[in-house]
């Protein structure tokens, strides 16, 4: 009881910091956020990477994420009629990543895991900041159109959107799971996931994605949403945030960590909050943009 009263209490905080940003930060603070974010989460994958005794370039993969969203929000605000594509300004960084990251191993002449090193330093910047920057993509590619006072804002109602659905998803899993989990889902990776939390959660998060829209359809009308897609994206997101929870999961055991931080009270650290949203945002990046975009 007294855990669950702190997750509450906690993700009560962390929902009002989110709506403070969606109504009152500005594109450089959203930059600067996601950044830290990103800074954050490759740092706790590196702890990780310790505890499993595997060396890494910590600061390194960590460094070569903060460019990347970077870059990203440069060629999407600052300069969104410039010859450079976003893709392909994220291509130089990745491309500068692999040489800095090799480079950096050569005076390491004791290091007896240079293969690791090198592998390890950049899945932690392929699975944290690569995939947390189509956060960006989400907020600085399409413009809301919700008055002439605010043509500036992001569309961070598609980041609100996708965040409110996945925690939605995670809570009712929880729950559910607590109350009425009897099958395990994957034992060997989460021992305390079930099947009943995992249907809890899916349904959560449907009937989240579709009172989203209900409630506030004109917040999401820099794309051509309705009903039926908030569903849709409802239960796609709940299901691929299932997948990025039990990814991270699956790296927690293997490090033998119980969390990846104590950063956060109740929920352990940056990379616990945000497991279930990394492979959920490219996901509806591509949906929107396949299916949504103006």
């Amino acid at each position: 009881m007294r855990e669950m009263t702190t997750r509450t209490l906690t993700g009560l905080v962390i929902g009002a910091a989110v709506l403070l940003a969606l109504f009152r930060i500005p594109p450089l603070g959203g930059c600067i956020l996601l950044c830290a974010m990103a800074y954050l989460g490759a740092l706790e994958y590196y702890g990780l990477l310790d505890s499993a005794g595997i060396p890494s370039f910590r600061h390194w993969g960590a460094a070569c994420g903060v460019a990347l969203v970077a870059a990203t929000w440069w060629t999407l605000v600052k300069t969104p009629n410039s010859l450079f594509n976003s893709f392909e300004v994220e291509q130089y960084v990745l491309f500068g990543t692999i040489v800095a990251v090799l480079v950096r191993l050569f005076p390491q002449k004791l290091n007896r895991q240079p293969m690791a090193t090198v592998a390890c330093t950049l899945l932690g910047f392929l699975y944290v900041p690569v995939l947390f920057n189509y956060f960006s993509r989400l907020a600085f590619t399409w413009k809301p159109d919700i008055g002439p006072g605010d043509w500036f804002r992001p569309a961070y109602p598609l980041v609100f959107f996708l965040i409110f659905v996945v925690k939605i998803a995670d809570i009712g899993a929880y729950f559910i799971g607590s109350r009425f989990g009897r099958h395990k889902l994957i034992p060997r990776i989460s021992p305390g996931k079930t099947w009943e939390g995992f249907i809890g959660g899916i349904a959560a998060g449907t009937a989240a994605g579709a009172l989203f829209y209900i409630a506030a359809p004109s917040w999401l009308n820099c794309v051509r949403m309705n009903l039926f897609h908030a569903v849709f994206l409802g239960f796609g997101l709940s299901l691929v945030g299932t997948v990025g929870d039990l990814t991270e999961s699956l790296l927690k055991r293997s490090a033998g960590a119980k969390d990846s931080g104590h950063f956060i009270p109740g929920m352990g650290g940056v990379l616990d909050v945000i497991d279930s949203l990394l492979f959920a945002a490219p996901a509806m990046y591509i949906y929107v943009r396949v299916f949504l975009a103006p």
